[in-house]
């Protein structure tokens, strides 16, 4: 059926993590909102379902990043006071690898410029403390105390429950076609109607390339597996006696999170198996060779962890060339804002990121500092 055209304040395309994020903050500032998903919400299309995320406050990737994380868990927070319901688990997180390793380096850097509680333990010490853990002798481990996992479908359902509440319009199973440019804002074409806004914001995960022309050939959608290992001794995985983990180890870098609503505790490999995809024709089915990689990662340093497979699932990174986000307005078109390219870390950011692209749309600036993530500076 196909509907109407409509005027809006704002539009968002994508209602994911991001653009759920978005809805909610235009929504809330008594904005006229439309947001537009190809799939349903929330759906597995994507990057944000598999029930939970890491989020962390030691951020190795670069201390750019706190000030935005702490906005961000105060968002959280909000959402949660504003939802009645639990989004974010504090279990403490690791962050360790060798004691040169970027990942060790990078967090206690963080950790000290912004003045976050941690403290570095070795793997002698992390094994006392909790005996899931079993990393070679000579790795360090940087705990610190406030990371943990949030429920990321939740999230995203409760980011448009809450918009809806505040009059925001969500349309499911509508694909956009495409964007043009008006002199007083956007009109936005979808398989089932027209509409028109004054503000746009994009924020459509791997796909946003094909809404950003100057996006082309900058974001790589990469096929990403997940699974969930029954543990062989399940008091040592339990929520409240295991903390979320980013390792660096020989075999690449991994995260882990403990036993939540799926009976085994979780793991990934960031950039699993290097499968550069188009996310319209990913292969979405998991796979014995996804498993063993897997497998033999836990097996060797989680092994009271390497029971029997409870269960799997595939989602897609979009990379950009130095992993870091893209935040910003369009360089053509100063009515749109974009959010593109989290690189399989940017769900923990979803609260204050849907903050920034309401700044945007809303000012044409944030007072976030988003210097360090301009699309200018990408090849």
């Amino acid at each position: 059926m196909t509907k109407t055209s409509s005027t809006y304040d704002a539009i968002v395309i994508g209602v994911g993590g991001m653009g759920s994020a978005a809805l909610y903050h235009l929504a809330r500032r008594g904005k006229k909102v439309l947001g537009l998903e190809r799939y349903d919400i929330p759906h597995q299309m994507g990057s944000s379902h598999g029930l939970t995320r890491i989020i962390r406050l030691a951020y190795y990737e670069h201390p750019s990043y706190v000030p935005l994380l702490c906005r961000s868990y105060e968002l959280w927070r909000a959402l949660e006071q504003e939802a009645g319901e639990q989004l974010l688990h504090i279990t403490g997180s690791v962050d360790a690898g060798p004691r040169d390793s970027d990942v060790v380096q990078g967090a206690l850097r963080a950790c000290q410029l912004h003045q976050l509680p941690h403290q570095l333990l070795t793997s002698a010490e992390l094994s006392a403390r909790y005996p899931g853990y079993a990393l070679p002798a000579g790795h360090l481990a940087l705990l610190q105390p406030e990371g943990g996992f949030l429920l990321s479908e939740r999230c995203i359902v409760q980011h448009v429950i809450q918009a809806q509440a505040c009059g925001a319009e969500v349309h499911a199973r509508e694909a956009v076609l495409d964007w043009e440019p008006l002199a007083d804002g956007v009109r936005v074409r979808t398989d089932r109607g027209v509409y028109t806004a004054e503000k746009l914001v994009i924020s459509a995960g791997p796909w946003a390339s094909r809404f950003i022309i100057p996006l082309a050939g900058k974001l790589q959608p990469e096929r990403q597996v997940l699974a969930w290992f029954q543990p062989l001794q399940p008091p040592l995985f339990k929520l409240g006696a295991f903390p979320v983990f980013n390792l660096k180890v020989e075999e690449g870098r991994f995260y882990g999170m403990p036993v939540f609503h799926i009976p085994g505790f979780k793991v990934g490999c960031y950039h699993h198996l290097g499968e550069k995809v188009d996310p319209d024709a990913m292969d979405r089915e998991c796979h014995a060779r996804d498993e063993a990689l897997l497998r033999r990662f836990v097996e060797r340093y989680f092994p009271a962890g390497a029971g029997p497979l409870m269960s799997m699932r595939a989602c897609i990174f979009t990379n950009t060339a130095d992993e870091h986000f893209v935040l910003g307005l369009h360089p053509d078109h100063p009515q749109v804002a974009i959010a593109a390219g989290f690189s399989g870390h940017g769900f923990k950011f979803c609260s204050v990121v849907g903050e920034i692209m309401a700044d945007l749309a809303i000012d044409g600036g944030s007072p976030h500092d988003l210097a360090f993530f301009d699309l200018g500076r990408l090849p």
